[in-house]
């Protein structure tokens, strides 16, 4: 079967289109991003676009994957620099507010696409379906390393729950200390089940 566009090395030209365009939808929202726009500020033709990606669907797709492939990576660095179990579980809500503070304050991309695109048929829901087990999945492998703890599934839920809730309240709400709170959040259920090492 031949290659489709999106599944050719991308060209530098078609790179800088979706450095591009990734930024204007994270800032600027999807819906309100055109083509026109995107292929002006890359230094393109709109035809060059097309060419590449397809459609404007495909390149929103293109853009979150890469913004998704970026922050596991960056999560699993920040985790990988942590030995303890139970501080690895909350360094995971300290990285969270480092990629927040990062962006542009407009929160996860996956839910901000959600929104603006709401017909569950569109392909950017089974995206954001996939990130979020991701993300349940993560606490999971967390949770099992913690000493003692038997109640995988319900831990691990509860925790990305509280990931979630602060992704939204810091876009939605405009909460800065979003990570941090839940952090605090994360770290009093853990007391109840997994107490602090102490040092001798």
């Amino acid at each position: 079967m031949p290659a489709t566009a999106q599944d050719r090395p991308l060209t530098p030209a078609a790179r800088r289109v979706l450095e591009v365009a990734s930024e204007l939808f994270y800032e600027r929202g999807i819906t309100s991003v055109g083509m026109e726009l995107v292929a002006a500020e890359a230094g393109v033709t709109k035809k060059t676009v097309y060419d590449r990606f397809g459609s404007k669907d495909a390149l929103v797709m293109t853009y979150l994957r890469t913004r998704d492939e970026r922050w596991r990576a960056f999560m699993d660095e920040r985790l990988a620099a942590v030995d303890d179990p139970r501080e690895r579980v909350l360094a995971s809500f300290d990285a969270l507010g480092e990629w927040l503070a990062a962006g542009a304050g407009r929160g996860c991309s996956m839910v901000n696409a959600c929104a603006e695109l709401p017909d569950t048929s569109h392909p950017v829901h089974g995206l954001a379906a996939e990130q979020k087990a991701w993300t349940r999945e993560l606490y999971a492998r967390l949770v099992r390393a913690l000493p003692g703890e038997d109640a995988t599934d319900t831990l691990a839920g509860q925790l990305a729950i509280v990931h979630e809730g602060a992704n939204v309240a810091y876009g939605v709400g405009g909460e800065r200390d979003a990570a941090a709170l839940a952090r605090t959040a994360a770290d009093a259920i853990l007391s109840r089940r997994v107490p602090p090492r102490r040092e001798v």
